[in-house]
């Protein structure tokens, strides 16, 4: 059985960490190396960085954010929000990225993945799938950062994505993002039926409970998490260690 992975996600505006509430009302939290520094000690997996207004200036400007980090942090890292191009891919894995997380461009000409994962492989693409509920068992995908809905079902969109060469789904509920209410299980569900690629699971992480839930309710690889470390509910140590001890969950320790 794989062990579940913990990963903490970091939203960047401006040089400093934000976290809103349904992807909006942004708040600052802090120094976004300070923070993934002190997340990579505590034993997180893996940290996903993204631009959180990217999609408004039509640039990733993490470089060098990126570069900093992999100073001090040697577990996988993703980065995302405005890769539009094969360069801006080759910028971010120079930077020391291992990853890179792509919704937009993605939507806008789906080929991109296409030609992005024949040039860096599968394992560096990660669609990034924003989502809102529109009704029973039915989810839009949105995209520059969830403000602007483009008509596509989750489910056919996800299917697409895998088909395309993406090696791995981050699926996040706009309707749960930043309400520590629990996760969208259903939604989890439902993408997991239908694709075989690792789903990370993002939005809605209140405590512990809600990350054991999503991962004994569905069949996601992996949790990303931002308000639950960042405003210090738990950190990675104590979420890993109940997850292990409560509830019987195969997590790296």
């Amino acid at each position: 059985m794989f062990k579940k992975r913990i990963i903490a996600r970091v939203d960047v505006k401006n040089e400093f960490v934000i976290k809103g509430i349904h992807l909006e009302g942004l708040r600052k939290v802090g120094d976004p190396n300070e923070i993934a520094k002190k997340y990579y000690q505590d034993g997180v997996d893996e940290i996903i960085f993204m631009d959180a207004v990217a999609a408004y200036y039509d640039r990733n400007s993490l470089t060098n954010i990126i570069e900093k980090a992999c100073k001090d942090i040697f577990v996988p890292i993703t980065v995302g929000g405005g890769i539009r191009k094969i360069e801006d891919i080759q910028i971010a894995l120079n930077a020391g990225a291992d990853k890179t997380a792509i919704n937009t461009k993605a939507v806008q000409f789906p080929d991109f993945i296409k030609e992005a994962s024949e040039v860096f492989g599968s394992q560096c693409i990660v669609s990034s799938i924003d989502v809102l509920k529109i009704g029973k068992d039915k989810w839009e995908v949105y995209t520059d950062n969830g403000r602007e809905p483009t008509g596509l079902d989750v489910i056919d969109w996800a299917k697409k994505v895998e088909e395309l060469g993406a090696g791995e789904i981050m699926l996040t509920s706009i309707d749960k993002e930043g309400t520590k209410k629990g996760f969208d299980i259903e939604l989890n569900n439902k993408v997991s039926e239908v694709v075989n690629i690792p789903i990370i699971s993002s939005g809605g992480a209140g405590n512990s409970k809600d990350v054991a839930n999503v991962i004994e309710n569905s069949e996601i690889d992996a949790v990303a998490i931002a308000s639950l470390f960042h405003y210090k509910i738990e950190t990675v140590k104590t979420l890993k260690e109940f997850l292990v001890n409560e509830r019987k969950i195969q997590v790296r320790l």
